[in-house]
């Protein structure tokens, strides 16, 4: 809605529908009384066109009108427009006010209604309009907020990491572009987009020699790594909302693997959460492609080589197709939030950590493909 309390109602567009010319100049003379800006329509078409080259706050429709009629308006409006509908009619044994509710219609006027009943009626609707818009708009600060407090926690919890904010920033959009390709509910595309960030909030606990650590991992220290899943489940524990049990889900179980050879449980399959399954791949891209302490960038195509080769291994085969399906998508992810490194394929080294720790196969294969094409 586009007024508050302190607004003039001249700001305030109100369509009114009906095809009979009489009660259109009724409407429209009692509504410029009233202050309000008002236009007219014959039919629900006449309407719509209306609709479509401007924002209008309440529609006042008749329902019996030729051509598409009233409630083919009524729906219409509810399914592309933010306008409340009051609807109006004579006939009152064919349309019950629970009906017309149930359809959208923010109430229902039976003709003919006295002056005062319909401008009445019309300022009780602004009146809800304007609380529901002031609410939305809380609502939106409010989780805006909220999802700031967790980008920053995440950020605490990873602070020694220089890329960790591109980093997180990355894997959110990953996540966002693979899951909307997956046949879930935009709200759960939404949670999985949230909740990605925190996947690593369990690294808090690993101490920096570890952390940081260029070279690979002794035995023992490898298990202290891996308790950063476990680590990052309890810290979540008793969520309060959908974004943090997702983000639950994934702290835990974005290590495991399709083949049940991952960790902290030794899931496999479906048996792994499908947020951890998506947050899994882009995480392990965006490590290859990234330098870290033990490890310069690796080339794109030595990433999407070993992600091919791990699927139905390492990778849910599903996920693993629609990442390798929209590769170009998620280059240009990494390359608006922090452009490319572009190391050459012929020179790059492996890292000692990436041979030893269950690419070794991954690795094997592709040297030995590097190693034919020189000779």
């Amino acid at each position: 809605m586009k007024t508050t309390d302190n607004t003039s109602s001249e700001q305030i567009h109100i369509l009114a529908v009906d095809d009979e010319d009489a009660i259109r100049e009724l409407l429209y003379k009692i509504l410029s009384m009233e202050g309000y800006r008002c236009s007219t329509a014959e039919s629900a078409e006449a309407a719509l066109k209306i609709l479509e080259t401007e924002p209008v706050d309440v529609v006042i429709t008749d329902l019996r009108m030729p051509g598409l009629g009233g409630m083919n308006l009524l729906e219409i409006v509810k399914e592309k427009y933010d306008s409340d509908v009051i609807v109006v009619t004579g006939f009152i044994e064919d349309f019950s006010y629970e009906n017309i509710i149930k359809k959208g219609a923010s109430d229902l006027l039976y003709k003919p209604t006295p002056y005062k009943e319909i401008i009445l009626r019309l300022k009780r609707v602004l009146h809800e309009r304007q609380i529901l818009t002031e609410m939305n708009r809380a609502h939106k600060e409010l989780k805006e907020a909220y999802l700031d407090t967790i980008n920053r926690l995440v950020l605490v919890a990873e602070y020694k990491d220089v890329d960790t904010g591109d980093h997180i920033i990355r894997i959110s959009s990953y996540c966002e572009l693979i899951a909307a390709k997956l046949e879930i509910s935009e709200q759960e595309v939404q949670n999985i987009r949230y909740a990605a960030p925190m996947h690593d909030i369990g690294k808090i606990g690993i101490p920096d020699n570890i952390l940081l650590k260029k070279g690979k991992f002794t035995a023992s220290e490898f298990e202290i790594m891996k308790a950063h899943t476990t680590i990052g489940y309890n810290i979540l524990e008793n969520p309060k909302s959908e974004i943090l049990s997702c983000a639950r889900q994934i702290a835990v179980s974005h290590h495991e693997k399709w083949n049940g050879q991952g960790y902290p449980n030794g899931f496999s399959g479906k048996d792994i959460p499908l947020p951890g399954r998506i947050v899994g791949i882009v995480d392990v891209f965006d490590a290859l492609t990234s330098t870290r302490p033990y490890k310069n960038s690796y080339p794109v195509e030595v990433a999407v080589d070993i992600i091919r080769k791990e699927r139905e291994k390492h990778f849910d085969p599903e996920v693993a197709d629609i990442f390798l399906d929209n590769i170009d998508g998620i280059l240009k992810i990494k390359e608006d939030i922090s452009p490319l490194d572009k190391p050459s394929v012929s020179d790059f080294v492996w890292s000692e950590r990436d041979i030893d720790d269950g690419t070794s196969q991954a690795v094997a294969d592709f040297n030995n493909e590097k190693n034919k094409n020189i000779s």
